[in-house]
């Protein structure tokens, strides 16, 4: 059969390719035949330029990724949570740069990577926004975009010094010298007396107290001229520095709000009647100054008689300067007292005063005061000399205090 194929396959005169068939003798049949060569590359793809292209494209590739791998990692950095664990303060200074800063936060742990906050917040900040100095509570845990929007508010922690009505302008320096988060020296000379205003202050690390001095004087200026503005024409006393003055004294004479036009009536009247104001009050100022009455100190009889500038029941008409700072409530009372006939006031024995037109009145207001004093124990025992905020003898024209 193989015979009979080949000579079929012979006689046809061709090959499996289709073309005519050359039989091979033994020899050629055994020699391997030859593979024909790959395709040369062409000289365009053998250039150097094509090779460096080919370089450079695959390292913006890979930089590509870096690129956006970096990013991820410094965003997720910025706006994971912190490392801090507690809350705690940090203190901004004035004109500190973000460089600054970023390290200031670094150092007490807040932020894990100083470059990180600073490039990623100057980016965020831009030209017209900027961190402030200050004192700030970190809450634990906060990221850096936390931290950075805390410092651009300025929301830092908020210190306080208050200033009672009543007190003296040496007593109200004092307690600015003794706060221990103000900063700087006040100057040796002192406001005048009734030209800062009593109120509760508040600052940020780092303020001069001189600073919170000017407030409070500025703030009492704006508050006389306003209430000055509104007062009662018919008053008898004609300029703002005898408005203060009288209102000074109101200040002192009682504490309680709804009397305190009352009062303010008793002296106005007083005045109107070229009677002598005889408060106790002004004693204590003509002898003890802006320092104040020691607390163990009695009022003796024998200070009614001393003279002094401030002693109202020595002169006439008002002291010459406020014997203390007062308060709005003090100024609005007089600058709009109540209408009444009352001409004197001594105390009820309930933090309060009982006011009377007429000396009859108020002499039976005073026995009634002294059998409450009794009652309680505080007569009898005292010393004779003492006066113990009821009038008696010679000063039944007083009009009282507590």
């Amino acid at each position: 059969m193989t015979d009979t194929n080949h000579s079929s396959d012979s006689s046809s005169g061709r090959s499996d390719t289709g073309g005519p068939f050359i039989p091979k003798s033994p020899n050629e049949a055994l020699k391997p035949e030859r593979v024909p060569e790959p395709p040369r590359r062409s000289k365009k793809a053998r250039s150097q330029i094509v090779i460096f292209l080919n370089f450079l494209m695959t390292m913006m590739v890979f930089a590509c990724v870096a690129a956006v791998a970096g990013f991820y990692y410094v965003i997720t950095a910025y706006q994971n949570p912190g490392p801090l664990e507690t809350n705690t303060h940090v203190v901004i200074r004035e004109g500190a740069g973000l460089v600054e800063i970023a390290q200031t936060l670094e150092r007490n742990g807040i932020i894990s990577d100083a470059r990180i906050f600073r490039y990623v917040t100057d980016t965020n900040l831009g030209k017209n926004r900027t961190l402030k100095a200050g004192e700030y509570e970190i809450k634990a845990g906060a990221s850096m975009k936390d931290v950075a929007e805390l410092l651009e508010s300025g929301k830092s922690i908020l210190y306080s010094v208050s200033m009672p009505e009543g007190l003296t302008v040496q007593q109200m320096m004092s307690r600015l010298t003794a706060d221990p988060v103000l900063e700087g020296s006040l100057p040796q000379e002192q406001p005048p007396e009734g030209s800062l205003r009593p109120d509760t202050y508040k600052f940020t690390r780092g303020t001069k107290r001189t600073e919170i001095l000017a407030q409070m004087r500025a703030a009492q200026e704006r508050l006389v001229d306003q209430i000055w503005a509104k007062r009662d024409p018919d008053l008898p006393i004609k300029t703002k520095e005898e408005f203060v003055v009288l209102a000074s004294i109101v200040e002192k004479e009682t504490g309680k709000d709804d009397e305190r036009a009352h009062v303010a009536s008793v002296f106005i009247n007083r005045l109107n009647k070229g009677m002598r104001l005889q408060s106790d009050p002004t004693i204590l100022y003509g002898l003890f100054g802006g320092a104040g009455k020691p607390a163990d100190r009695a009022i003796y009889k024998s200070d009614l008689d001393k003279q002094t500038p401030y002693n109202t029941y020595q002169i006439k008409g008002l002291p010459p300067t406020p014997i203390a700072n007062p308060g709005r409530a003090a100024l609005e009372a007089v600058a709009n007292p109540w209408r009444t006939k009352d001409l004197y006031f001594v105390a009820d024995g309930t933090g309060g005063h009982v006011f009377a037109a007429t000396l009859d009145e108020h002499n039976a207001n005073v026995r009634r005061w002294r059998k409450i004093q009794a009652e309680r124990g505080n007569a009898g025992t005292a010393d004779e000399d003492v006066v113990d905020g009821q009038p008696g003898g010679k000063d039944a024209e007083k009009p009282a205090s507590n």
